[in-house]
This record gives C-alpha cells, structure tokens and sequence, in this order.
C-alpha cells in the first residue's frame, strides 16, 4: 500500500519514517523545497534519538521519498495524512489555516477514492470541516472518507512510542476507512497493541483530554510542592507514594519549572477555547495553564533568593531545552527562566546538549558554552533547569571548585540534598528543604 504524509515536522516525519519502517511505500510532501532536500540526503533536520537512521534506513530501501509536489503526493496514495502545523492563536484557539490549505488542495487534486486522515493535534470538528472544503474544491463528485488518526509521540521517545503504543485511536465516518487505517498499523497486531475505533470527534476530544490531563497532573504536583516547602514536607517521598496507588500511577509526578514544549501548554489553551465555543467553562484546565505560568515565575523567585539577588550576578545554566533527548526548545521553562533573569541584570553561562545553537539564536546575550564544567566556571551558582543524563553525574567536588561559590538550585531534583549538603553546598530544589548553609546570607544568631 502507498500512503502519502503532508508535513515533514516533527509528526509527519516520524509518523513517514516508522511506516516505512512497517513496510509501506511512504512519500513525504513539503512545501519547503529546501527541508526537502535536506531530508533527501538523510539530514533530519532536528534531533530525535533514532530518526535519522530510520530516514536513512527508508530512503535506501526505496520505501520512503520526499517530494515538493502535492500531486504526486494526492495521486500516488490511498491514504493521506495529514501533518501540518497547528499554531495557537492569540485567543488560544487552534490555527488551522495550513489544515485548510492541504484540505483545498486535496480537493482539487483529487481523481479517485483516498483516505484522508488527520495526524496534526486539531479542535473537535476538524474532520468534518476537512471533508466539507475537500467537497468544495473537488472538479466533480468523488468518493473519500475522512479519518482523524492522533498521534500521541512524545519527544524523545518518538519511536518507541510509535512502534509500541499504547493505543491507537481512529476516528471514522465508514467501516471502509477504519479496515484501511488498522491494514496500516497490521504489525501492531503481533504485540497485541489496543485499537480504539470511534466517531471523528470522539477520536478528536481523546487526544486533547489525554495531553491536558497529563498536563494537569504536572500542575498538581508542582501545586502540592509549593505546600511541601511551606510545610517542610519533602514532596518526592509524596509523589512515590501517591504513584504506588494504581489508580493514580507515578507518571507526570515530578515537581519542577512546569511543562513546555509544543504541546501541553497549546493543547490546554486550545481546550479551554473548545469550551468557551461549546458554552461551557473548562475551569480545571484554565487553572492547569495559570499554575504552570506562576511555577515558572516562583522558579526565578528561588534562584533569586538563593543568590540574594541576581543583578550583577553570573549564572551557570544546565539545560535549555523544555526536556531532554531533543533539541525543541518551544516554550521551554529553562529559556524563559534564562531570559527573565538576564532582564534583571544577570550573566548567564549556559550548556545544553542538543539545544545549544538554537537557544543562543533564540537569547541574545546568552553566553553558550562547551560543556556542563566549561559553563560552571567561575559562576555565581548553578542552576540544573532540564535533568540531561549528563548532568546526572556531575564531579562534585570539580563542581566546587569551579564555582565562585558553592550554590547548586536544582529545579529538576535530580540530586539528594543530604548528599551535596555533605560535599559544602548550598543546595536548593523544588518540593523540598534546602540543605547546607547559605554563604549569601548571614547566619541567623
């Protein structure tokens, strides 16, 4: 079978490269003739563990092309999915103008029965408002089905999460279209994966309440952090308890700057305004969104208050992409962290592994450095901002010694505080009390 994936993102990528990996004649379309050919030498265009070899590996099999041309693309599939971008808008609602270019274009290319699905991230409703502008735009009247087909990859673990998902979810109008899509996920079927076949919003809502409600454990646990400290509670001890109930599960439990990245927070603002369309108030998920934007905020506070002060201050930053394992730094906590504190008259030396480049783009001012050591050098304190495997290890007592003073704020808690209190910290974290003495403050007598 021959499908065609419209958008050479990070969804239409991944979802063209891992078909081809299940034996798929894939063609990959962009209107960005120089990604395309980019991506025709092998060269991905952004990091994500594993995905330029599997584009490599689909390219020299013959199984995966990319192509500017929309014809070829429309004409050579039964299937088309389609992965353009959803940008918010100013209101939070979902942008779909490019979902409504590639429907009309669809529409007037369009000479014989197809599938066409929806991968990108998209408002209820969407699918419907996709086959009536195919409908417009056809020359004449010709069969198709619309589909939604969400896609739920997260970053840094995209292929896995797509070789072995937890679900799969297909939204459709005909038992024609849904027999197609699961054809194209057969290999699933060897690992027993679970298929849920439903109505086009139905499939719709599942990808908006699933990224909210993992969105909204991440606000909770950051909620109940900002208490922990209050109370002297130490909330990692309280989210491995709260995890071992099964009905609760110990993913999204980890307190720190909150969520980033292209999808939470537009997912949540995207549902608050499905709502506010519908005539109903999704106040749970508005309050997700104000608590993720005041932990982001409280995180200055504390790198503030551990310095007494940040003007005139350097500051070594670990990390600047919104998690590790890519190099996306779209709303990403540790950039905004960053800017705030240069804003406030602070020098930031920064390292990160992947998102070094784009962040020095992205901040003028930014001072980029070689390495996690080279970026602690001479600073005022460190500040650990996206838990990098890397920095999981670090030379303490190198640490030490290259700092001006020894101040570790550690907004991911990746370390123990007893453990580099012992090594002559001062170590802040999230959730818990600070440990060691505070050689920016006199001594309480």
């Amino acid at each position: 079978m021959h499908i065609s994936v419209l958008g050479t993102g990070y969804v239409g990528l991944v979802t063209g490269a891992c078909f081809a990996e299940f034996g798929l004649n894939v063609t990959c379309m962009d209107v960005d003739a120089a990604r395309v050919q980019q991506l025709e030498h092998g060269d991905v265009p952004f990091y994500e563990p594993g995905l330029a070899a599997l584009v490599t590996k689909g390219l020299q099999s013959g199984r995966l092309t990319f192509t500017t041309d929309l014809n070829q693309a429309v004409d050579t599939a039964l299937v088309i999915f389609i992965a353009v971008g959803t940008p918010s808008n100013l209101d939070g609602s979902a942008d779909l103008s490019y979902v409504d270019e590639v429907a009309r274009s669809i529409g007037s290319r369009m000479r014989g029965y197809k599938v066409v699905a929806t991968k990108s991230t998209v408002p209820v409703g969407t699918s419907t408002r996709v086959r009536d502008i195919i409908r417009a735009h056809q020359s004449k009247p010709i069969n198709f089905d619309v589909a939604s087909n969400p896609e739920f990859l997260r970053e840094g673990s995209a292929i896995e999460d797509f070789m072995r998902p937890d679900r799969v979810v297909i939204g459709m109008e005909s038992e024609q279209a849904a027999a197609i899509l699961k054809d194209l996920y057969r290999p699933l079927y060897l690992i027993e994966t679970p298929f849920v076949v439903t109505n086009l919003q139905t499939a719709e809502m599942i990808k908006y309440a699933s990224n909210v409600f993992l969105a909204t454990k991440i606000s909770f646990i950051n909620e109940v952090a900002n208490l922990c400290e209050l109370v002297d509670a130490n909330v990692q001890t309280v989210a491995k308890a709260m995890g071992l109930d099964k009905r609760i599960g110990s993913k999204f439990l980890h307190a720190g700057p909150g969520f980033g990245g292209s999808c939470f927070g537009k997912d949540t603002a995207a549902l608050v305004h499905i709502g506010e369309t519908a005539g109903y108030t999704m106040k749970l998920a508005a309050a997700t969104k104000r608590v993720n934007e005041q932990q982001r905020a409280r995180m200055v506070d504390k790198i503030r208050d551990a310095v007494n002060g940040v003007q005139g201050k350097t500051l070594a930053l670990l990390g600047l992409t919104f998690k590790p394992n890519t190099d996306d730094l779209r709303d990403s906590p540790a950039l905004m962290i960053a800017e705030h504190l240069m804003k406030e008259g602070c020098a930031i030396r920064a390292y990160d592994p992947e998102g070094l480049a784009g962040a020095l783009n992205a901040l003028p001012g930014l001072i980029g450095c070689q390495d996690a050591y080279d970026a602690m050098t001479g600073a005022d304190a460190v500040v650990l901002a996206t838990e990098w495997n890397q920095f999981r290890n670090l030379d303490l007592e190198h640490v030490k010694s290259l700092l001006r003073v020894p101040v570790f704020i550690d907004l991911r808690n990746v370390y123990e505080p007893e453990r580099i209190a012992a090594c002559g910290f001062y170590y802040v974290s999230v959730g818990r009390p600070a440990t060691g003495v505070n050689p920016y403050k006199e001594p309480l007598i």
